[in-house]
């Protein structure tokens, strides 16, 4: 059994929050838990206590009480905080006073500005007139095509405390990536930057936006953030107006529009991989109440701490980390790629604003390691206290480089979830051990196991992920998806009243979790999720490309894009042809949907009913039996899969 790379002191464990509430547990309930397992095994069997227990100890406003913690426990159709009456934005703007709240940073590392949570309040109270006057109500969808920025914080505040639903996408995806996801929730107004920046490169997003509003007859304004520091042609848009103008009101107060628990407050977006992304919905509390748990219990998240998350709009750690305003922290934006100039880039800034905690994913501390960076050495990180890792697995030979190159006395806590529940299912433990390449713990009030092939618990085996009990954050509903069978074929096709999550884990026998992976087909890339159809549709405007099928290839700590193509009578895979799919892939869905390795095939394999056999053409890439070929209808065509010479660098 492996060594712990990190414990904490006695001292350390008395000041958490997590060893607090544990007292407050024991007090109300009468009690003895004195360990982090036994307080997982309690939260899971009482989750109606444990979850009221959270409410009143993280201390979330609500202006009516709820008559009943939990009802129906049963997925789907469990009710939490029937009859709550509560703002999600009220909540994360409850400190109102000098302390910093935002700080931004360009890319490079250049501090673009401080906001503090008074001025924030303000900011956010002339947003929320100007939506107001704008017409925008409750459920009304106001969406974002923005960089992560204050101004994107600013107005999902205000649209939140409206009663309207928030939704928002990176400005690197291309235009029908965006129109994917968009053009199904009709928003009514436009958030969007004239551009950002990435690789020191300015990149325009006039043209895009203007795209959207053109072909988007619900939208009724656009509202224009001048990020790259010019002034925008707003000429090309029918009713545009630029961000200053919508805050030029005199508003300094909001009317908090008081909600039910379960009211509609995100639009997030499945990867798409078998169609047009799905479009989850989640509600106000359910996000509030999972992310207090979380940043509060897990992250022991405190108002002295200044924290990052390496991120962009269109990720939901956008969303988890907006939500440390709740806790009263200081926010750090990080607009730009994580290696410009340099791979130091993030370690100096933790160093110059003295943050404390640090969100990243794997697939930057690999990339840390393999260029030689010592942070511990070239950094003054001595504020630092937690790191963050998630998007993909931490291997055990990254966490022992953070130990050696980064800090000793630091919690390293890889976290894993999805945007399908807004929040992790296992995660950090600030009063238990770090051991190497696995996550401490599975969630408080998450009903986790790990199932075998015949749906059976395991502990200490690989097994598929679940999670056999209802919580707070799952999806309220998918938008357009009336009668709900979208929502239960996404989660519950397989088991009937358990949420099957498409990972594959083992719990180990001292409560940690290790994470080997997607269960399906859909593409990791540096711990992004991308759906393999985002990538299929810009292929199909290339008249040179006659079919094709993308993987993902497990390689080193991370996995690449393998995309295999069947191209048009008289064409050959040449550069030219290779240059043209990198190009319209970057253009139509966004630079990380780029496949590394570009193979011709004769052809591609379908199942008898027509579908492409992405699992299997993956399996046999990784040295596995490829399944049934039965079900193929060209079983032939796995052959020119077998080790192929172009995969083996």
């Amino acid at each position: 059994m492996s060594k712990p790379l990190w414990k904490p002191t006695r001292k350390d464990v008395e000041k958490t929050h997590l060893n607090c509430f544990i007292a407050f547990v024991n007090r109300k309930h009468g009690l003895d838990i004195r360990n982090y397992d036994q307080l997982y095994n309690w939260s899971v069997s009482r989750p109606g206590d444990f979850w009221t227990d959270v409410w009143v100890f993280s201390g979330i406003e609500a202006s009516h009480p709820w008559e009943a913690a939990l009802e129906n426990p049963v997925m789907p159709g469990a009710r939490w905080f029937h009859g709550a009456q509560l703002n999600f934005a009220e909540n994360l703007l409850r400190f109102r006073d000098e302390h910093i709240a935002l700080i931004a940073v360009r890319e490079g590392g250049r501090v673009d500005g401080k906001i503090t949570y008074a001025e924030l309040y303000r900011r956010v109270a002339r947003m929320a007139s100007f939506l107001h006057k704008a017409g925008v109500r409750q459920c009304d969808r106001v969406a974002g095509f923005v960089p992560n920025c204050p101004e994107a914080v600013i107005a999902m505040l205000a649209t939140a405390s409206l009663g309207a639903i928030w939704t928002s996408c990176s400005p690197d995806f291309g235009f029908r990536s965006v129109m994917d996801r968009l053009g199904q929730i009709e928003p009514t107004i436009l958030i969007t930057a004239d551009g950002y920046t990435y690789n020191g490169k300015p990149i325009d997003c006039l043209e895009r936006a203007a795209g959207i509003e053109k072909i988007t007859p619900s939208i009724e304004k656009v509202v224009v953030v001048p990020y790259l520091d010019r002034s925008p042609d707003l000429s090309t848009f029918g009713n545009a107006l630029l961000w200053e103008e919508a805050l030029d009101g005199e508003a300094d107060e909001i009317d908090f529009v008081q909600l039910p628990f379960e009211h509609p407050l995100y639009i997030m977006y499945s990867s798409g991989t078998t169609g047009a992304p799905k479009c989850m919905v989640h509600g106000a509390g359910g996000t509030l109440i999972q992310h207090a748990k979380e940043l509060l219990l897990h992250t022991d998240l405190k108002r002295e701490d200044t924290i990052t998350y390496f991120t962009t709009c269109g990720w939901m750690m956008w969303n988890w980390l907006v939500s440390s305003l709740f806790v009263g922290s200081t926010v750090v934006l990080y607009e730009g790629s994580a290696a410009f100039p340099d791979t130091g880039v993030l370690w100096k800034m933790a160093q110059e604003l003295d943050i404390s905690v640090f969100g990243t994913s794997a697939k930057f501390l690999d990339l840390c390691r393999r260029s030689g960076l010592r942070p511990g050495t070239e950094y003054d990180l001595g504020a630092l206290r937690a790191i963050l890792s998630t998007g993909s697995p931490l291997t055990a030979e990254n966490f022992e480089w953070v130990y050696r190159e980064v800090k000793k006395k630091v919690q390293l806590a890889s976290i894993s979830g999805g945007t399908d529940l807004i929040s992790c299912f296992m995660l950090g433990s600030p009063i238990d051990p770090v051991y190497p390449g696995e996550i401490q713990k599975r969630g408080l009030g998450m009903k986790v196991e790990a199932w075998d092939e015949e749906g059976r618990s395991v502990i200490g085996e690989k097994g598929e992920l679940v999670c056999t009990a209802p919580f707070p954050s799952m999806p309220i509903s998918f938008w357009g998806d009336n009668d709900g069978k979208k929502y239960r074929e996404a989660y519950f096709a397989d088991y009937p009243g358990v949420w099957r999550h498409g990972d594959y884990i083992e719990i180990t026998p001292r409560g940690g979790v290790i994470v080997y992976g997607r269960s399906d087909a859909t593409l990791n890339p540096g711990g992004v999720r991308i759906g393999t159809a985002e990538i299929y549709r810009p292929l199909e405007e290339l008249a040179e490309i006659e079919d094709a099928l993308v993987v993902g290839q497990r390689q080193d700590e991370d996995e690449r894009v393998v995309l295999f193509v069947v191209t048009a009578e008289g064409v050959d895979l040449d550069d030219r042809i290779r240059d043209l799919i990198r190009e319209t892939v970057r253009e139509k869905a966004s630079p990380r949907h780029v496949p590394e390795k570009i193979i011709a095939v004769p052809q591609i394999p379908y199942t008898i009913n027509g579908k492409k056999v992405e699992i299997a053409v993956s399996r046999i890439l990784h040295g596995e039996n490829p399944g049934n070929r039965d079900a193929l209808a060209n079983p032939e065509a796995l052959e020119y899969f077998q080790d192929l010479e172009e995969l083996k660098s």
